[in-house]
């Protein structure tokens, strides 16, 4: 029978999107709020200590922390070519990407670290990014 796990994270990043018309083209941050979930069987395996777990909370706690905010929080994120390019010699908490740091794009390559980094017996079922109070990019596995 399987089970869906659902962990939650709140992160501090922020972004300019080079090029957009809108308010967003210059350097502004948010308040992120990220909720993945997972998918499996929990073990049945009496002499293990994840006996009845699909995967252990703190399991996936330490891959976002290790990995998702290692990447995301308290960052800038730029795109590569970026008219604040020179901002990092001030700032050493830039990342330069090469994908324009919406909500949707950040979501994805938050998709990819948890995907090669879960269990092999769990998978990634859907992932939420709110951005603001009223706004967030979801995907499912279903959908792709």
């Amino acid at each position: 029978m399987k089970i869906r796990l659902t962990k939650e994270f709140d992160f501090e990043t922020a972004h300019a999107l080079d090029g957009y018309e809108g308010k967003c083209k210059d350097i502004h941050g948010h308040s992120y709020h990220l909720r993945v979930t997972v998918i499996g069987e929990p073990s049945q395996e009496f002499h293990l200590s994840d006996c009845g777990m699909v995967v252990d909370f703190g399991d996936i706690k330490k891959i976002v922390r290790d990995f998702v905010y290692e990447e995301f929080d308290h960052r800038l994120i730029l795109r590569n070519d970026s008219r604040f390019k020179g901002i990092e010699e001030q700032n050493k908490r830039v990342r330069f990407v090469s994908y324009q740091p919406t909500c949707e794009n950040m979501l994805i390559e938050i998709i990819t670290i948890l995907k090669s980094k879960l269990p092999a017996n769990v998978e990634l079922h859907s992932a939420f990014l709110r951005e603001t109070g009223n706004s967030y990019a979801e995907w499912f596995a279903e959908d792709n």
